[in-house]
């Protein structure tokens, strides 16, 4: 019996990418796993990956209070209590768009799912987290090198993942009284769909367009596990995992 079989955790955006290989690797490791994400399809491929795992598949909007209740509420149903939230459900938007020609509703839908989605499900793990028994968990917020350093014409990805990092902070002492550690991972250029178009040309804070490396997300699934892992008295606040040669140490 894996020591980890006991632990139970929600990933949100797991029918592809980040959310999809860390759900494999805490699946395939032990853990029961909540697949969380807008589509059916994709969740069920992502269970797929590891057919023996615990693992339910419930089709969730983060940014809708209603879907990230009815998410929750199934995940504590099946396997009893949450041990760990990943909070990685996200997108882009609308790459290359300039600031003044982005359309508010494009804005609005990144921050409703970057950063109001976030915080819909850190909201409801608190809840669950502190009233278990045994009290406590773990949430590890999807954060990006774009928390630190933003891409040229990515205003609204680049405001909400900046906007994380002060919401990991404030949820990492406001849960101390109730055992919840909490840390965020910030990742530059994984092998994912999102970020195949890198391997061609991405534009460069100087004008250019030029080819970026990536790295194995497998590497980054598997740095998740190590945090999500830790006892609750040891937390990894702030990790950067990065392709090693990409743009974004010193001037490139």
């Amino acid at each position: 019996m894996n020591a980890n079989q006991s632990k139970v955790a929600i990933v949100t955006g797991a029918g592809s990418g980040i959310g999809r290989a860390v759900a494999a690797e805490l699946l395939r490791t032990g853990w029961s796993v909540a697949l969380a994400g807008r589509r059916s399809e994709r969740l069920a491929e992502t269970a797929a990956l590891v057919p023996d795992g615990a693992s339910v598949a419930v089709r969730t909007d983060v940014a809708e209070p209603a879907d990230v209740d009815g998410l929750f509420a199934t995940a504590v149903d099946r396997f009893g209590r949450l041990d760990l939230l990943f909070n990685n459900a996200g997108t882009f938007g609308p790459g290359g768009v300039p600031v003044e020609d982005l359309p508010y509703e494009a804005w609005r839908h990144v921050v409703d799912t970057n950063l109001n989605g976030a915080f819909l499900c850190a909201q409801a793990a608190f809840r669950q987290m502190k009233e278990q028994d045994p009290r406590g968990g773990r949430i590890i917020n999807n954060g990006s090198i774009s928390a630190h350093t933003p891409r040229p014409r990515s205003v609204a990805y680049t405001a909400t993942k900046h906007a994380l990092t002060g919401l990991t902070k404030a949820l990492s002492l406001d849960g101390r009284p109730y055992d919840i550690a909490v840390g965020q991972i910030d990742i530059g250029n994984a092998a994912t769909d999102m970020t195949a178009r890198m391997q061609v040309g991405a534009l460069q804070a100087n004008g250019e367009v030029a080819p970026e490396p990536v790295m194995d997300v497998e590497d980054v699934a598997r740095t998740v596990r190590h945090m999500a892992e830790l006892p609750l008295g040891a937390n990894v606040q702030f990790a950067t995992v990065l392709a090693t040669a990409m743009p974004y140490v010193g001037r490139g």
